[in-house]
């Protein structure tokens, strides 16, 4: 709605947008016409031109913005949704820390949202989808910069005299809670940055130093202009402000800038990116060598200028201040409520809207510590020995942390202990399948720039061909236990690669740690087991994610048949290995985190997938490829559906009632959910869920029977954006071609590309196998006749969990990979 503004800034106010166009343009596309819609410029303060929209691009309109659910607009509305949280509850609940219980929630509200209660409030009420978003800022999409003053890269000015350079200037300011001492550190502070007319507002000074590189969450959210009056009506004081002159280019994922801080006189050159071995690898590319710096603007001006103190007048210049800025951030007058209004929080009929999510701020991040250390020899013990080193044990965080918090405090502890044992430091991560631990150490290795190694990589190839990936003595330890002690020695040391596919150790790679980083990261269940635990320095436990959500969709689907299941009863079938012999080892590590995050039910994580059985030349598929990236495989799968006795069917088998296995390169993997169909599109969730032969043994053992049966091959193509996957089924007559990505647009080019427009399909292969048999040739259960005497063979193969159970799996897998490609050939 933001393109809707009048020509000038009133902020958040009601009135400023145009609602008069903006229902017409609504009218207009759902009568099937073609439409413009305004374009604004924040910097000219005015429209400068119009975007064509055609009616028919999705069938789909979504109106986005403050005022979206206004009453002049609800009629025009098909579903409304309203939102509430994120950076909104987590201003309050600042806000009301720094300065305790002098103001009420009403008060805090009407200072610094005046608007929000008499034109916003009352219209989410109406909403018949409600979302509470707790989410504020994470370190999980960090940005990583390296930057340097503009006087050592010489050579670097012809990136910024290319037409595609653009230039901005940014006002930052820096407010100070009013209840700050002189002490107070400048990461309660809270940052405000105007760019053209809009505000931008950051909790604190938030970053992580680690090297060169300055990491920075995606922490700015836009406010409007009278939330930074309210703030100042509530005792903040602007103590910096300065102005940034920005000139900035962009180098594929990167961005390259020139930027100039009036305050300090000086040019930076700034090099972003969210891949830390990117950034670093375009710096060496393009001959920038430092000198790195790693403070912050604010830091530096502080270095100069010193703190504020509190009884001076704040450090505002005449060049850092935009025209009759004063008037700009003037404080609006609280709205007050009438008497016969709601006067308490708890007189509303729906709090949801104006409640933080937690009633205080949440504590400050606790710090790092030894438990114990062995001083008492003096200058006995030299500081790098091994000896010392043994001696320094971290003690334990007192509480558990949800995935963000838990990520800082994992890289904080890494700083920590290269600061107090020096190199190497060798970090444990350990937690059930799905639970998010692999996930959790490439981001902390991106932060660090280190190694992660998957104990994965030391199966031993006889366990796995029984597929016992949760056994502990599928481990090769002797050779773990050589490697981390070569380098704990700083010796090089190979490192298994394992193949999952064919189920042995493919080569070994070599590795060393480096003076430079001197981190390696261990993942898998068994990190944290007590004969590996003992040669790390930390240990960190993850669990929750899909491995929750499992548990979470078995008492779902007991309970709509009339049996209700203890969670632990669950675990002791579905899960018993990791209860017996991978939950207890967690309980001793230095961080735990618990991982509300749930990539099945978040569309954030999902692919966008285009299906088609229409036939594609090989060289088509090859031309909308990058050639420089393209690789390609070949995959065999089978795929078993479970469904739990009792579940209403109606005479058939319906994808989103059944729990999907497939059994892929050596290994099971889960899928919970049923994809989201949207037009053309499948919308998939992102999941690489890996569960053991266990797992589906307790599966069945909870009454889960396996219904459907699906064999088939596929050639997949990719470049790192696309992945073009031909899949042969086993009972379909033609292949079905599969475009996947995570750029929705990115997936449509490619269908376009291969002339695929109109011959999409959204079935499920489940669906497509069923609807081609006849019902004289199906069994009970849905499937071909002689398809299920080979599904029960595989089912007893799994339950048995015995060799020759696991060689018909592998069987059947062999079978299907020699099936003919003729028609890409």
């Amino acid at each position: 709605m933001e393109n809707y503004r009048g020509g000038t800034d009133e902020g958040t106010d009601l009135d400023s947008i145009d609602f008069d166009a903006l229902i017409r343009n609504l009218e207009d596309l759902t009568e099937g016409k073609d439409t413009k819609i305004p374009v604004f410029d924040f910097h000219q303060k005015k429209r400068v031109g119009s975007k064509a929209i055609k009616s028919a691009m999705s069938g789909v309109v979504i109106v986005d913005g403050t005022y979206a659910l206004h009453a002049k607009l609800r009629s025009l509305l098909d579903i409304r949704v309203a939102v509430v949280g994120g950076v909104h509850f987590s201003l309050l609940s600042k806000v009301r820390y720094d300065i305790g219980d002098s103001c009420s929630l009403d008060y805090l509200i009407d200072s610094i949202f005046p608007l929000f209660r008499k034109h916003i409030e009352p219209d989410l009420h109406h909403a018949q989808i409600r979302i509470n978003n707790s989410f504020v800022s994470s370190f999980r999409e960090a940005i990583y910069k390296l930057k340097c003053r503009s006087e050592s890269p010489d050579g670097q000015s012809t990136f910024f005299l290319k037409d595609e350079a653009q230039t901005d200037n940014f006002i930052e300011m820096y407010l100070r809670p009013p209840s700050a001492n002189e002490e107070a550190r400048i990461n309660d502070w809270i940052k405000v940055r105007q760019s053209g007319i809009r505000y931008y507002l950051s909790l604190g000074d938030q970053r992580i130093v680690d090297k060169n590189f300055i990491i920075r969450p995606k922490a700015e959210f836009e406010v409007g202009r009278m939330t930074l009056g309210g703030l100042l009506a509530l005792g903040y004081n602007v103590v910096v402000s300065y102005k940034r002159a920005s000139t900035s280019v962009n180098i594929g994922s990167l961005s390259l800038s020139l930027e100039t801080i009036d305050t300090l006189g000086e040019t930076f050159l700034v090099l972003r990116g969210t891949d830390r071995k990117t950034v670093g690898a375009e710096a060496l590319r393009m001959g920038i060598t430092g000198q790195w710096l790693t403070k912050s603007y604010l830091e530096m001006i502080l270095e100069r200028k010193g703190v504020p103190r509190l009884n001076t007048p704040p450090l505002v210049s005449a060049t850092s201040v935009s025209h009759n800025q004063e008037k700009d951030i003037a404080a609006p007058k609280p709205i007050r409520t009438t008497p016969n209004l709601v006067s308490r929080l708890e007189d509303l009929a729906q709090p949801w809207t104006r409640s933080p999510t937690k009633s205080k701020m949440e504590p400050v991040l606790p710090t790092w510590h030894f438990a114990s250390s062995d001083r008492s020899h003096g200058g006995l013990v030299a500081t790098g020995s091994s000896a010392f080193r043994d001696t320094m044990k971290l003690a334990p965080m007192p509480d558990s942390y949800d995935l963000d918090r838990g990520l800082l405090l994992a890289v904080q502890g890494i700083q920590f202990l290269l600061e107090n044992k020096s190199v190497p430091v060798i970090v444990g991560i350990g937690g059930p399948s799905g639970s998010g631990k692999t996930s959790l150490a490439h981001k902390t290795a991106n932060i660090v720039g280190c190694e992660v190694v998957s104990l994965e990589s030391y199966f031993k190839p006889e366990q796995v061909k029984d597929f016992k990936y949760d056994d502990f003595n599928s481990l090769d330890l002797p050779l773990l236990s050589k490697n981390i002690g070569d380098i704990k020695h700083g010796r090089k040391t190979k490192i298994p690669v394992f193949n999952l596919e064919t189920g042995s150790r493919s080569c070994f790679k070599e590795l060393e740690i480096s003076e430079d980083c001197g981190v390696i990261i261990f993942e898998g269940v068994y990190a944290l087991h007590p004969e590996i635990r003992k040669s790390l320095d930390l240990w960190i436990a993850v669990v929750g994610g899909v491995h929750s959500h499992l548990i979470s969709r078995v008492q779902r689907d007991k309970s709509r048949v009339g049996c209700f299941m203890s969670q632990n009863e669950i675990m002791m079938t579905v899960f018993p290995i990791f209860q017996q012999h991978i939950e207890p080892h967690l309980v001793h590590a230095h961080l735990k985190i618990r991982n509300d995050f749930d990539p099945v039910l978040s569309p954030e994580s999902s692919l966008f997938v285009l299906k088609s059985n229409k036939q594609v030349a090989y060289q088509d598929i090859l031309n909308i490829l990058d050639s420089a990236k393209f690789c390609s495989s070949v995959q065999n799968f089978i795929d078993i559906y479970l469904r739990l006795p009792g579940t209403p069917a109606n005479g058939h088998i319906a994808e989103s009632d059944c729990v999907r296995v497939r059994i892929c390169e050596g290994r099971f993997a889960l899928l919970i959910r049923e994809p989201i169909r949207e037009g053309n599109f499948i919308i998939q969730p992102k999941v690489d869920f890996d569960i053991s032969i266990s797992t589906v043994s307790g599966l069945l053992n909870l009454g889960y029977q396996a219904v459907a049966y699906i064999e088939a091959s596929a050639l997949i193509y990719q470049d790192g954006k696309i992945l073009i996957e031909v899949d042969h089924l086993q009972d379909a007559p033609s292949p079905y071609l599969q475009i996947k990505g995570v750029n929705k647009e990115a997936v449509a080019a490619a269908g376009s590309a291969l002339k695929l427009d109109g011959s999409y399909t959204t079935k499920s292969y489940l669906q497509i196998i069923l609807e081609r048999l006849p019902l004289v040739e199906r069994s009970y259960s849905g499937i071909h006749t002689h398809q299920a005497a080979r599904l029960q063979e595989l089912v007893e193969s799994i339950q048995s969990q015995s060799y020759h159970g696991n060689l018909h799996i592998h069987g059947y897998l062999e079978s299907a990979s020699q099936q003919r490609f003729d028609f890409y050939e």
